[in-house]
């Protein structure tokens, strides 16, 4: 068991419990490569009792990383692929046939969804209307009811993962309660090496009984908790809001739809966000949040042209604060496989036409990764060393 801290004055944990979150969030980074920022939404939704959608092709770890979060934050889980013939039983709990031939319908609960503390729900926008309707209520209102009873759910957050956005009008109303969307796609080239590596420790564990398990970090008890008294966490400057209001009227502008309920409840992952921190009031490195209120994945680079340079410019003038999981890769791991290329490159060994366009792409993906890191001299030198190597390349008369 994780040892209880003080949340009776949320502001007096936040320290402590900063540092627990940042604990957790380097446990499930050391075992899923490249899903630092994703982590970090994680643990933010659940501190700010939100909900958030995985948007992305099967085989990417949504489930895996799901059930490893949920032990570190010690919740009761729940999880289960939803399709059009899921029926209500498999999810809510059976009907009491007991109750029933006494007259009253109940479900049996006990260990389904409206009992789970952590909910994910794989391929959610498959499921049929009897379902959505009951997730749709419980959502809205943390409540489910069968019959005549009505249960308040100890639920944190439900995170759920599809393949694709909806397109069905009726399927809106659920995907405007995940208040974040995230992309999840498969790892670029130069996390290779590295996806097999922890593939390869994940695959080991698993069929190890005696290994050694994630250590929880914190109780759903704590966190409840903390979110029934968050509202004293809620105090922004008049400098934030004011940005924050340029922001979400210049999102409006591109087209990308942003409700005035989804605004505020944005203010709530604006201080989850601080808490995760160590602090007690936001400031702008808390809107790269609003990376991920995207409709469509194609407004995902808008908002990233939107609020870039508000994060930009903070971290300029704050290079002191360089925030955990900002990094959305590991600089070592580029520079290694930076120097791989260009021993293969400058090698003696004839490479055919596909292992140089192959070295290219590589290449490309580097040089992106680094210029994501602006604050960093090393990463920026290394763009350098890059273009160098692109050079050389397409001055060869292969390329010509």
């Amino acid at each position: 068991m994780v040892a209880p801290a003080n949340v009776a004055d949320p502001a007096a944990g936040v320290a402590d419990l900063s540092r627990r979150l940042q604990d957790g969030a380097r446990q499930l980074q050391a075992q899923f490569l490249g899903k630092e920022e994703i982590i970090r939404l994680l643990f933010i939704s659940a501190v700010a009792g939100e909900h958030l959608v995985m948007v992305g092709p099967p085989g990417t770890a949504k489930s895996a990383l799901l059930r490893s979060f949920a032990q570190v934050i010690e919740a009761r889980y729940f999880d289960y692929l939803l399709t059009r013939f899921t029926e209500p039983n498999e999810i809510f709990g059976p009907v009491d046939i007991q109750a029933f031939r006494e007259g009253s319908y109940r479900r049996r609960t006990e260990g389904m969804l409206p009992q789970a503390e952590v909910i994910f729900l794989d391929e959610i926008f498959k499921a049929n209307s009897a379902i959505l309707n009951s997730l749709l209520t419980l959502l809205n209102s943390r409540r489910f009811t069968h019959g005549n009873v009505t249960m308040r759910v100890p639920l944190i957050s439900m995170y759920a993962a599809s393949n694709e956005v909806p397109t069905d009008d009726a399927l809106s109303a659920l995907f405007d309660r995940f208040l974040l969307r995230v992309r999840v796609d498969y790892l670029d080239s130069y996390h290779f090496r590295g996806l097999l590596q922890k593939g390869i420790d994940l695959e080991a564990k698993g069929m190890d009984p005696d290994a050694e398990q994630l250590r929880p970090v914190i109780t759903a008890t704590e966190l409840l908790a903390l979110q029934r008294r968050f509202g004293e966490l809620l105090d922004f400057s008049e400098e934030f809001l004011t940005t924050f209001k340029g922001l979400v009227f210049q999102i409006r502008s591109e087209g990308i739809g942003l409700s005035d309920r989804r605004i505020v409840k944005l203010l709530k992952l604006f201080a989850a966000s601080a808490v995760f921190d160590g602090r007690t009031r936001v400031n702008d490195s808390d809107l790269f949040v609003l990376r991920h209120v995207w409709n469509t994945p194609e407004q995902e680079e808008i908002l990233q042209e939107v609020v870039g340079p508000v994060l930009d410019q903070w971290y300029e003038q704050h290079p002191d604060q360089a925030r955990i999981g900002a990094t959305p890769t590991n600089l070592a791991d580029l520079l290694e496989e930076l120097r791989i290329i260009r021993e293969t490159l400058t090698g003696s060994e004839v490479l055919s036409d596909m292992q140089l366009f192959s070295q290219l792409r590589n290449l490309g993906d580097i040089k992106a990764a680094l210029t994501r890191m602006p604050d960093n001299p090393t990463a920026q030198r290394m763009v350098g060393e890059v273009d160098k190597l692109l050079e050389t390349m397409f001055a060869s008369s292969r390329f010509v």
